[in-house]
């Protein structure tokens, strides 16, 4: 028991130490309240808008994304400081644990979990079908009166 009384006496300082802290300032401090103040401090940049209540969730995927990836890197470091010694069988583990890490970011590609702004809009609106091509979906404009080159493709439009 006798072991552990350093630590106990550390955790009982650093308390106490905040514990005065806190009192000291509440305190000594001035009281002096005022609008800017109290406003949110963002790097100096004063809010034009309110604030919307709740993230996309795009913003959470995109972000455990994020940590799927720094946990396989969190496990690759280790493995490649000792693979050699490990074999056939550690390398079969990392590449399994590769192949799900990957699969899972494959799953996530497809559903559009990456997909951000007009792009994403256009894939649910429906707009891109495989029946569309360049032929008849660019309109020429302002061809009354030239000669046309063979190879251009006339939509109905533009006639």
């Amino acid at each position: 028991m006798g072991q552990y009384l350093p630590i106990f006496a550390m955790l009982v300082l650093a308390i106490l130490f905040a514990a005065v802290s806190i009192l000291v300032s509440k305190i000594l401090a001035p009281r002096r309240p005022s609008a800017s103040k109290s406003s949110p401090y963002e790097c100096g940049i004063v809010p034009g808008r309110d604030v919307p209540e709740r993230f996309p969730v795009k913003f959470f995927l995109v972000a455990m994304i994020f940590i799927v990836f720094d946990i396989e890197v969190i496990f690759l470091f280790p493995f490649a400081t000792v693979f050699r010694s490990l074999g056939g069988y550690g390398i079969a583990a990392i590449v399994i644990f590769s192949a799900a890490v990957f699969e899972s970011f494959v799953y996530l590609i497809s559903n559009g979990a990456l997909d951000w702004g007009p792009i994403k809009q256009l894939r649910q609106s429906g707009i891109t079908s495989p029946a569309r091509t360049a032929s008849s979906t660019i309109r020429l404009v302002g061809l009354e009166g030239r000669d046309l080159p063979s190879s251009a493709p006339v939509s109905e439009e533009a006639a």
